[in-house]
């Protein structure tokens, strides 16, 4: 039998008549259910009204008042357990596609560079924006459009964070993450590239002594969860998945050689984990050529990764084990994995892996936290935070959002969490203006 062809490229965006072909399904419910299901409560159906009657400006605009990254939302967004799970046309199977819709309006107005809004000058405070992950980049565009001069410190030589080196180019091409980082430097946002904040001087309390108001960390989670108390963890061929991703978007990005890709043709790769990381570092590896597994301790009902990316992940040949664990990494030539003890409810096994790759989540750095006064974390590392003004740690005029405080999340929880962050930068900066004009006029 021949062997099916899979095509592995980026799924084609939709054409402009397909888009107001799409559009028109709309139901426009009073009640729009799909609004409900959206993290950032995006107007839905006012676009998508918008869009069916080829108002592309208008649309785009009804977008800007929630999102700052809808070409990615609209790629990366688990749509169908939020706004396409919650349309009504889903009854039948068939929703009205959202998320290709969003990212059609936001595509078409970047190829058009339709006229931008008109911004208010950045007279109302001056705020620093540690990470430029979706967290960093929703704050900053939100506070931007608000009057604030916002400065964003990004630690790698480009701006983007998880978004540019951690989602593969296949679910999320990195010339739409610059272009939407793009339209974020248009409303007056500042990038300081390849600056560290937490180290070779760089501090919070240097941030403040430059002038910041405010300073919002948005830092995510960049220290990735290991295996070491399973025996044999260090061997050679265990690695991150994180670690794959990054060198194979660069690679891709043509910045190194095929060769410093840590995985080769033909391998037996392991992946273990169930979360959208997991399905990204086992698609990405059927791409290099590797016959690959994914290990799962919990059943498939259980697995966090969005629905869309498992059956993609099964339809390019990656296989799953469910309930399994492995409980021992075993070397074969000295010093490197050769095969792994797996324990599932039927006992233990042996299997030849050449590789496995983790995929078993991350933590916050201390990098930050470490060298600042004030700052409280949980007993994991986790960022405590406020209710009033929300978001700010223990240490005043320190804020932070995202997955540094909420845990890994999706990226439109992250801006979720850093919409309502931004609110609370607002109101902290305006009562503090306030209290210093109070004063200064007392003491004249």
């Amino acid at each position: 039998m021949k062997k099916e062809q899979i095509d592995y490229s980026t799924p084609q965006p939709l054409t402009m008549q397909e888009a107001i072909t799409e559009a028109k399904r709309c139901l426009h419910c009073k009640v729009p259910m799909c609004r409900k299901g959206c993290p950032i409560g995006n107007d839905i159906p006012s676009f998508i009204h918008q869009l069916s009657k080829g108002n592309l400006g208008d649309a785009m605009a009804i977008i800007n008042e929630t999102s700052n990254l809808p070409a990615i939302c609209g790629r990366v967004c688990p749509h169908e357990k939020q706004c396409q799970g919650h349309c009504v046309l889903n009854k039948k199977g068939n929703p009205v596609k959202i998320g290709s819709l969003e990212a059609f309006i936001a595509d078409f107005d970047t190829q058009m560079r339709l006229q931008r809004e008109k911004l208010p000058q950045k007279t109302r405070g001056n705020i620093a924006v540690i990470g430029s992950g979706p967290a960093g980049l929703t704050v900053a565009g939100n506070l931007a459009r608000k009057g604030f001069a916002v400065t964003i410190y990004e630690g790698l030589e480009e701006p983007g964070g998880v978004l540019m080196f951690g989602i593969p180019e296949y679910r999320l091409p990195k010339a739409v993450v610059r272009a939407e980082i793009e339209k974020i430097a248009e409303l007056g946002v500042n990038f300081i590239t390849n600056t560290m904040v937490g180290e070779n001087g760089i501090t919070v309390d240097y941030l403040f002594a430059h002038g910041f108001d405010a300073i919002f960390m948005g830092t995510g989670t960049a220290v990735p969860q290991n295996m070491d108390d399973v025996p044999g963890a260090k061997l050679h061929g265990v690695s991150q998945s994180t670690y794959l991703l990054h060198q194979f978007n660069a690679y891709q990005e043509g910045a190194i050689a095929r060769n410093m890709v840590p995985l080769r043709a033909g391998e037996r790769v392991g992946v273990i984990g169930g979360g959208n990381v997991a399905m990204d570092a086992a698609r990405t590896a059927i791409r290099l050529g590797a016959e690959v597994t994914v290990i799962y301790r919990r059943t498939q009902e259980e697995m966090p990764a969005i629905q869309s990316e498992y059956d993609e992940a099964v339809k390019e040949g990656v296989k799953f084990w469910w309930k399994s664990s492995v409980t021992e990494f075993i070397a074969g030539e000295p010093g490197r994995l050769g095969s792994v003890t797996v324990h599932t409810e039927d006992g233990d096994r042996e299997e030849p892996f050449d590789r496995i790759f983790l995929a078993i989540g991350s933590r916050p750095a201390n990098r930050i936290v470490s060298t600042t006064d004030g700052i409280e974390v949980d007993e994991k590392g986790y960022v405590k935070i406020l209710e009033r003004p929300f978001g700010m740690t223990t240490r005043r005029g320190v804020f932070a959002g995202g997955d540094v405080v909420h845990r890994p999340q999706t990226v439109v929880l992250a801006m979720k969490a850093a919409q309502e962050v931004a609110q609370g930068i607002e109101q902290y900066v305006d009562a503090v203006k306030l209290m210093q004009d109070i004063e200064k006029r007392e003491e004249e």
